[in-house]
């Protein structure tokens, strides 16, 4: 009788016990990262500064750049991420833990509603929400509309986080080209001015917004490659070949 092995395997990679080593690695690796490599952070005041006056902020960031988002937090002040529900989920959920954040489950395909209504709880509360907003299936580096809505909505700005380093691996084969860097590096990390969205912005408003702030981390990630001497990571074309399929 053949046994299949697949199946029991998967079973193993998605219990609690094996996230929880993955996360733990995981966040091990890039606290390794952050305390070995040089970095110039740019605008980090200006989180600090709103929450040293009693304002909280949307933070925003690329999929491809994520691994290192969280170490670069400070720890005296409050912030939830949402994440998403899956296996890749969880273990991101695991990471985001042990730096001490908050997290939100849900995304734009399950547990919408609930996620969406703890995001606006946690903006009412004054706590900051992270959204990474091209994932959790792309395409890289494409604004959805998700943080231009709570901005919107709120009042709340939006402020961009991207970095990048010297020294680092490309996954080149991963829809997002995960950015992975080594240890003993020299880095730059960029936050953004924050970025306001009036509440009688129109329909287009929100969209030009939507734009804005795409290009806005757009060119500050490739600025950021640029100046650490490595091809820059581009935006995916597959919104493009979606739009112009649209038009035949």
């Amino acid at each position: 009788m053949k046994i299949k092995i697949k199946p029991y395997l998967k079973k193993i990679y998605q219990s609690n016990f094996v996230i929880s080593i993955i996360s733990f690695l995981i966040y091990a690796y890039s606290q390794f990262v952050y305390k070995t490599t040089k970095w110039q952070i740019i605008n980090r005041e200006k989180l600090i500064n709103l929450w040293e006056n009693g304002q909280t902020f949307i933070l925003v960031g690329w999929h491809g750049r994520a691994l290192m988002y969280s170490a670069f937090r400070d720890y005296r002040f409050p912030l939830n991420a949402l994440v998403s529900l899956h296996k890749d989920g969880r273990i991101i959920a695991g990471v985001l833990e042990r730096y001490g954040l908050g997290t939100i489950g849900g995304s734009s395909n399950k547990n919408a509603k609930a996620a969406a209504l703890n995001l606006m709880n946690s903006l009412k509360e004054n706590t900051a929400v992270c959204i990474i907003p091209d994932g959790p299936r792309g395409p890289r580096m494409h604004m959805t509309e998700s943080p231009i809505y709570y901005a919107h909505k709120t009042g709340i700005p939006i402020i961009g986080i991207t970095y990048s380093v010297k020294k680092c691996k490309i996954a080149e084969k991963s829809w997002d080209k995960m950015m992975i860097p080594y240890p003993f590096n020299e880095g730059i990390c960029h936050f953004s001015e924050p970025i306001y969205i009036p509440k009688n912005a129109s329909e287009a408003d929100l969209e030009k917004y939507r734009l804005q702030i795409e290009e806005m981390l757009n060119k500050q990630s490739i600025d950021a490659d640029t100046a650490m001497g490595i091809t820059p990571v581009l935006p995916g074309d597959e919104c493009k070949k979606k739009r112009d399929k649209g038009k035949k």
